[in-house]
Order: C-alpha cells, then sequence, then structure tokens
C-alpha cells in the first residue's frame, strides 16, 4: 500500500508537470455582428485562464496564446458578452468564427441641467461641485486613486474580518486565492489593463475573479472605500483597490 501511494503521487507529480510545460499555442478568430454578419472591431477578448489579452482589428481579427480547455471572454459595448472554451479543433484549425449578439436596451430618460455661469472665473469656480475625496495618483497611470489610510477604520475593518470568520472579507480573500492572484498578471498585460481602464461595468473583473459584480461594491465597502469612489471608479481602479485591500489582508494575516 506504501509504494502504491508513492507511485500515486509520482503519477500526479508527473502529469502536473507536463501539463505546465505544454507550451502555449496562438489561436486565431474572427468576430461577426449577429445580426449584419459584419465584422466588429475592438472586440476585448481576454484568456480567463492566463489572463492575457487582445483586440479585434477592423476586420474583426485577433490572435491570442492559449492552452487547451482555456475559456476566452469576449465583450464588446452594446453586445451580450460570450464565453468560449478553447477546445483541441480550435487549436488544430487556428481560425474560428465567432458571432455576438446586439443587447436589447431600454435608454432611460436623462435630465440636464446647465451651470449658471457669469464669466468670472472666481465666483463661476464656487458653483462648481467638488468631489472632497482624497485620492492619489499610481505611477503610469493618469487617474487617481482613493487612499485606504485616508478612511478611518480601514484598518480594523481588515484585520477585524482574519478573526472573524463569518465576515465576508474572511471568506472571499480566503477562498479566492487563486483569482486574486491573477490581479498581479493583470497588471503585466497593457491589453488587460487597457481594457481595464476604458470599462466601468465591473463585468471583466467579476468574470476574472469568480464572482458577481454585485459582490465587488461590498467588498470594497468593507475595504472602507466610499461610496463616491465605488460607483465612479473604472475597472482598473477597482481591481487595484481590491488587490491593495488583499495584501493587506495577507500582511495582518501572517501577524
Amino acid at each position: 500500500m506504501k509504494y502504491f501511494v508513492v507511485f500515486f503521487f509520482l503519477v500526479l507529480s508527473a502529469a502536473s508537470f507536463a501539463q505546465a510545460t505544454i507550451p502555449s499555442q496562438k489561436v486565431t478568430g474572427y468576430i461577426y455582428n449577429d445580426n449584419t454578419k459584419t465584422p466588429l472591431t475592438g472586440v476585448n477578448i481576454i484568456n480567463i485562464n492566463k489572463v492575457r489579452g487582445a483586440v479585434t482589428d477592423s476586420k474583426g481579427y485577433f490572435e491570442i496564446d492559449v492552452h487547451p480547455t482555456d475559456t476566452l471572454h469576449f465583450s464588446f459595448l452594446g453586445f451580450q458578452s460570450l464565453r468560449v472554451k478553447v477546445t483541441n479543433d480550435w487549436i488544430k484549425n487556428k481560425v474560428a468564427k465567432i458571432f455576438l449578439t446586439e443587447k436589447a436596451i431600454a435608454l432611460e430618460e436623462v435630465i440636464i441641467r446647465p451651470f449658471n455661469l457669469t464669466g468670472y472665473l472666481e465666483v463661476d469656480s464656487k458653483t462648481i461641485p467638488i468631489n472632497q475625496n482624497y485620492r492619489y495618483n499610481i505611477s503610469g497611470l493618469n487617474s487617481g486613486y482613493e487612499a485606504g489610510e485616508y478612511s478611518p477604520g480601514a484598518f480594523g475593518k481588515v484585520l477585524g474580518s482574519i478573526f472573524n470568520p463569518a465576515d465576508m472579507l474572511y471568506n472571499f480573500f480566503g477562498k479566492k486565492t487563486t483569482e486574486l492572484k491573477k490581479l498581479r498578471e493583470m497588471k503585466k498585460d497593457d491589453t488587460v489593463r487597457n481594457l481595464l481602464e476604458s470599462k466601468f461595468d465591473r463585468e471583466t473583473l467579476a468574470v476574472l475573479l469568480g464572482i458577481d459584480k454585485k459582490e465587488i461594491p461590498e467588498i470594497l465597502q468593507r475595504c472602507n472605500y466610499s461610496e463616491s469612489f465605488i460607483q465612479t471608479a473604472n475597472d482598473l481602479q477597482i481591481m487595484d483597490a481590491i488587490s491593495g485591500c488583499y495584501e493587506q489582508y495577507k500582511i495582518l494575516k501572517k501577524k
């Protein structure tokens, strides 16, 4: 029995090593509007497993590195997102045609209220609403981020989650370690970074983290980010906020 267990682990280790050393392969495809059959330009493609991205060109063409059974996530404004698993047939044939379906969106009424400007800077500047949130900049990005340390109680909330197994942060950070490690990988891929910087719907982040996007505001609230930040930040800023809270959680947990 002892030899069988040793043999089993050797076989399992060999299989895992072989899978890890399989070189990635490139698949290509064309993405079309399912209704008009015309190519879609600027469709975002992300390999969920490898956290690598691509964007379609003017002909709807894209190419991306994959391994067998990887899942690709396709998203485009105004169209329903789509997930496609990479098959051996796709890798063998290299090219695939993918069709996205338009969303049926009901537009809500928008009321525009103009500012009554006088033409005098000193007077008009006082009528412009100012966001009072404290923010800081991260090198390489033009947008500002809300600093957790300026939010009173942020440290206590993260610390409290470690000692409270029922806490939402404890459950999220404890069960999503693999997905949270992807946050670092996301920052390394320029295509993914550019995609997240231009999105505000939390959909891509939710897919990569394996959660419902409705959970994201709750996570940020537990990390003590303001409602204003949660509503106005782009997906890249949200990713950085969750990543920062997770790093703080890991440090506190070690202590």
